[in-house]
């Protein structure tokens, strides 16, 4: 199968998925999720037992495509909650994959990296890596990891990270839960793929049977959080604070927002 944005191996039972636009530091657009959303709805279907997901080049994802977020101004609100709608389909997917998920974070995971970071089963990251949920710092809303981050490392944890929109690094994303291990870089594919080798001994009825009820626990929340977060998704881009938020990072500038 070719993807534009990625591209997906298997060997032993094993599928990687890396995400491929390294010259845009693999910042998520349309064609990224769509590809995402096939591969994954592919490699869930197959005799695939583990799914590891990492980025090609120096960073594993910058968020979303600030050059791409800068057309969505021009576009309706209807138009916007269907762009919503598909991101949020995109971290739900790799959320309720049927089988365990293993991110090899190799740099920099940044807004909706580190969303796709959170939502795996377990996250593997290189030292200098880096974390932030940034989407306020340019006048968007963090909506939908926001239900996602609460989950993995509580409410408080979460408004720090979400409200500041700091930068932290892999040390202090492994004490707040969000990392399970920091590997070294040269290290880090040769790591996830122990531990998928070690999940896959596994038995995949169990495996399946218990990401099934995990997801169960929390399905009911995100169902009715997930549609509130696509429409204040949405709803912020219509904003002066949105546009202007884009366009002074665009610039390199700092932003002029409205009190």
């Amino acid at each position: 199968m070719q993807f534009k944005t990625i591209e997906y191996a298997e060997s032993q039972g094993i599928g990687t998925i890396t995400l491929n636009r390294p010259d845009k530091r693999n910042a998520i657009n349309h064609d990224l999720i769509q590809d995402l959303l096939t591969c994954l709805d592919s490699a869930a279907q197959s005799s695939v037992r583990v799914l590891i997901l990492t980025g090609a080049g120096k960073a594993f994802c910058a968020g979303m495509d600030l050059e791409n977020l800068k057309l969505l101004t021009a576009r309706t609100h209807e138009q916007n909650i269907k762009d919503s709608e598909a991101a949020a389909r995109m971290f739900r997917a790799l959320y309720d994959f049927p089988k365990p998920t293993i991110a090899a974070v190799n740099g920099a995971a940044i807004a909706g990296g580190s969303g796709l970071a959170t939502v795996c089963d377990f996250t593997l990251a290189v030292p200098d890596a880096k974390f932030g949920y940034t989407e306020v710092r340019i006048g968007f809303v963090p909506a939908i990891v926001s239900s996602f981050l609460i989950s993995s490392i509580g409410e408080k944890r979460a408004r720090d990270l979400l409200l500041t929109g700091r930068i932290f690094s892999a040390e202090e994303a492994h004490k707040l839960g969000l990392v399970n291990e920091i590997v070294g870089p040269d290290e880090l594919m040769k790591r996830a793929r122990e531990l998928a080798e070690q999940l896959a001994e596994n038995s995949p009825v169990s495996l399946r049977v218990t990401k099934a009820l995990l997801s169960g626990y929390t399905r009911e929340r995100l169902d009715r959080q997930i549609v509130q977060a696509v429409h204040e998704n949405a709803a912020i881009r219509q904003t002066h604070d949105f546009k202007e938020g884009i366009s002074s990072f665009l610039e390199k500038r700092k932003p002029e927002w409205k009190r």
